[in-house]
């Protein structure tokens, strides 16, 4: 599958996922934390052993939206909670993700936000690349599964605020850009480099105008929590479908969208403009039950995470799972399910240039599956990370 030959060098040769398609017979060569050379094994000397893979080369998966797995929740805010979702994603093929925050009072944010910022460096699993702030800027009317007790607008020092806490390890933030202030909060932080994503927002087409104008550039886990589209007003989903310059995320499970919907959402979304996501939560990898996620209480069964009044409430939903079932719901090849799981998300973090395909020059992070595409062996900077599935 992979060997270590005598120039130092690991060789990896089997099906090759590239970021415009796929080689049935090619080699992917790393040494150190860098990869040296994809491609035909035809065009590459110097090899004095190769190994098959019987399966398939995907680049690392990235998740721009998990709160948590393994039974153990981003808001838990200890180093053992993010060891545990870090761990537990690792064995899916995710080797970065932006841990992710849910609607909260200040204090158990700064908590859950120092937690991440300070203890990044040490997980053994999928790489923590910065914060995801889901709220608790947004609509009551949209929140879905965000505690309402705690949802609130922006105030004129939240920017201060939130910059302070996090620095630069905030990386995105979800919010409802009609909310007061929303739209001055959209300005200081994205003129500060933060993704601001439009979610849980009851906008309009022409608020989601402004949104955009003031900076706003993605839109999360698309048709949930927002206005739907109508044909006479488009709403947020309407607006960021056909709107290039939004890039959004799906949670592809066929619960939170329909499989038809997700076809067409893989249809209008061009390149690097739809993102997989997981919106994974503490149940994730865990048996059926009863769950916390933001002080509310969610039944974890038949492959679904709900409310007590049967709303859905984040999911159970694996990132390798999201490429399989993107490929087969929205009618795309593989090689471009995996991109929406790596270099689309890679790109929207401004990353791409580091990491998110497998390419020459790149970072080493790779992973490989088996012919039915379960996760057997994972790589991130060229070291091999033990997984646990």
């Amino acid at each position: 599958m992979e060997v270590l030959n005598r120039t130092g060098r690991k060789v990896f040769r089997g099906k090759v996922i590239l970021p415009e398609g796929m080689l049935e017979e090619g080699m992917v060569v790393t040494e150190g934390e860098q990869i040296r050379y994809v491609g035909s094994p035809l065009f590459f000397e110097g090899v004095e052993e190769e190994v098959r893979v019987d399966g398939w080369i995907w680049p690392g998966l990235i998740d721009l939206h998990v709160h948590g797995a393994g039974g153990s929740d981003v808001m838990d805010g200890t180093p053992e909670a993010l060891h545990r979702i870090s761990n537990t994603l690792v064995a899916h093929g995710v080797t970065g993700f932006l841990a992710t925050t849910v609607t909260m009072d200040k204090p158990r944010l700064e908590q859950a936000i120092l937690n991440a910022v300070e203890h990044a460096s040490e997980v053994k699993g999928a790489e923590i690349l910065g914060v995801h702030m889901e709220g608790p800027w947004i609509c009551p009317a949209k929140r879905g599964a965000q505690n309402p007790e705690y949802i609130t607008d922006p105030l004129p020092t939240d920017a201060r605020w939130v910059l302070d806490v996090a620095g630069d390890s905030l990386r995105l933030i979800t919010l409802a850009p009609e909310r007061p202030g929303a739209l001055d909060l959209i300005r200081r932080l994205s003129q500060q480099g933060v993704v601001i994503s439009i979610g849980h927002s009851s906008a309009t087409h022409e608020e989601m105008e402004a949104a955009v104008e003031a900076g706003a550039s993605h839109v999360t886990h698309i048709f949930n929590g927002m206005t739907g589209l109508h044909h006479r007003e488009p709403g947020v989903a309407g607006t960021a479908m056909v709107d290039e310059r939004l890039t959004v995320e799906l949670i592809g499970d066929g619960f939170h969208v329909h499989p038809t919907v997700i076809k067409l959402l893989a249809r209008v979304k061009q390149t690097d403009g739809l993102i997989l996501i997981s919106d994974g939560m503490r149940a994730v990898g865990q048996p059926e039950g009863i769950y916390d996620l933001g002080g509310l209480k969610v039944r974890a069964e038949g492959g679904k995470a709900t409310l007590e009044d049967g709303s859905l409430a984040g999911s159970l939903l694996t990132l390798d799972r999201a490429v399989h079932n993107m490929a087969r719901y929205g009618g795309v090849p593989l090689w471009k399910a995996v991109r929406m799981a790596s270099l689309a998300p890679a790109r929207r973090l401004g990353l791409d240039l580091d990491r998110g395909s497998l390419e020459t020059g790149k970072r080493a992070d790779l992973l490989i599956t088996d012919e039915y595409g379960r996760v057997i062996r994972v790589w991130i900077r060229g070291r091999e990370v033990p997984i646990h599935s």
